[in-house]
């Protein structure tokens, strides 16, 4: 992957939309071009594909907490896995360094929502306590990009 490669990358995180004309034109490249490196970069699996990023207040998910999971001795990270993608409030779930054994982000409707995600969440055989963290507001949130060359 070379320095092109990177500004179209980040061209695409910031408007997946864009023609490959549209990114041709800002680095240089025909269209073709820009389209074939695009392809190698979703066949090396560097682009693992391109979708909508929606405002969830837009759509009445309003409240959002973390929520750190412990968990007994011999949880895999493939055992937190499956759990977590069973519950649809989670939106991300990431295994830690520190206390926790997971850390987990939940968007709900309202607190009861919350609530009973959570509950569902305590659940899990594996799950021996939580500890939980509601966002008030969300200051900074940027699409994943590379690091300029």
């Amino acid at each position: 992957m070379d320095a092109i490669d990177q500004r179209i990358i980040a061209l695409l995180v910031a408007d997946a939309r864009a023609s490959y004309a549209e990114i041709g034109a800002k680095v240089s490249l025909s269209a073709p071009a820009v389209k074939r490196r695009v392809d190698r970069l979703r066949a090396s699996g560097v682009i693992k594909g391109f979708t909508a990023v929606i405002e969830p207040a837009a759509v009445g998910w309003t409240t959002e907490a973390f929520v750190e999971l412990f968990c007994t001795g011999r949880t895999t990270p493939a055992q937190i896995t499956v759990a977590t993608r069973r519950h649809p409030e989670v939106v991300g779930a990431y295994t830690v360094s520190g206390q926790a054994d997971a850390l987990v982000h939940l968007r709900a409707a309202d607190i009861g929502h919350l609530e009973q995600a959570l509950e569902r969440l305590r659940a899990e055989p594996f799950v021996t306590s939580t500890r939980s963290m509601v966002v008030l507001s969300r200051l900074v949130e940027t699409p994943t990009t590379v690091a300029p060359a």
